[in-house]
């Protein structure tokens, strides 16, 4: 079990084992034995309505929030234990089972009592048999996944200009001049001699109309694929050693 200071637990956001945000803490139960925290009472909800015990085994500390080692399925499905300020032994023992821990109802506050052979566990065991058993500490790596950053989409209106062309037609006035010929004669004979006139004839042109108008383009979406790298880890194992000394009895 980690080592907690119960004021520091005190309103820390707590996330599950994906890094995702479960809820904040809002009380911290002591083992009756070791006085450490062993429990945390999580608020949850829009409002903080919902309450859930989770045990601080295996929990760390990453930036200034408590990362437990669940998903948040097994979080909520928790057993709804009330906060009466004391964990009763049936109590621990269901918030144990849930979440696969080791638990013994048989002592006080969750804490399993030592066989009388793990009682001498850490000591040489004199006149047991003639070896001397040697260890040392092997290294053991893993991985723990937490958010590294946030990405977002942001769509926004930018303008830029936009030069085009576009066929213009408009009429000219042409002056047509034709001889008096035996066709066209009585045509040319229907007015008076000499008189003044005027004839009209209306020109057109193209004008340039500009309408916009919003077309779909792509659809952009975030997707996630997994970029996998190798980092060297470092650091030092301690190990035993025997040595053997020889000391010359006196005559």
């Amino acid at each position: 079990m980690s080592t907690f200071d119960p004021d520091q637990l005190s309103d820390s956001p707590v996330v599950d084992r994906d890094g995702q945000k479960f809820g904040t803490v809002a009380d911290v139960y002591l083992d009756q034995l070791t006085g450490q925290p062993e429990w945390i009472l999580v608020q949850t909800g829009l409002f903080g309505k919902k309450e859930t015990f989770v045990p601080l085994a295996q929990a760390i500390t990453q930036k200034d929030a408590i990362q437990v080692p669940y998903s948040k399925d097994q979080l909520k499905d928790a057993p709804q234990v009330d906060p009466d300020g004391e964990l009763s032994l049936e109590e621990e023992d269901r918030l144990y089972e849930h979440y696969d821990l080791a638990f013994s109802a048989d002592t006080e506050a969750g804490v399993d009592e030592p066989s009388p052979d793990e009682s001498h566990a850490g000591q040489a065991a004199v006149g047991s048999d003639d070896a001397m058993t040697r260890s040392e500490e092997e290294l053991q790596v893993g991985t723990v996944r937490r958010p590294s950053e946030l990405v977002r989409l942001n769509k926004y209106v930018v303008t830029e200009p936009v030069t085009t062309t576009v066929p213009v037609e408009r009429e000219v006035v042409r002056v047509e001049r034709e001889p008096i010929t035996d066709e066209n004669v009585e045509q040319a004979m229907a007015g008076p001699d000499i008189s003044a006139a005027e004839h009209e004839v209306v020109l057109s042109e193209d004008e340039v109309v500009v309408k916009k108008q919003a077309v779909p383009k792509e659809r952009v979406r975030l997707d996630r694929d997994a970029s996998i790298e190798e980092r060297s880890v470092s650091e030092e194992l301690r190990k035993e050693q025997v040595d053997v000394e020889r000391e010359p009895k006196g005559r």
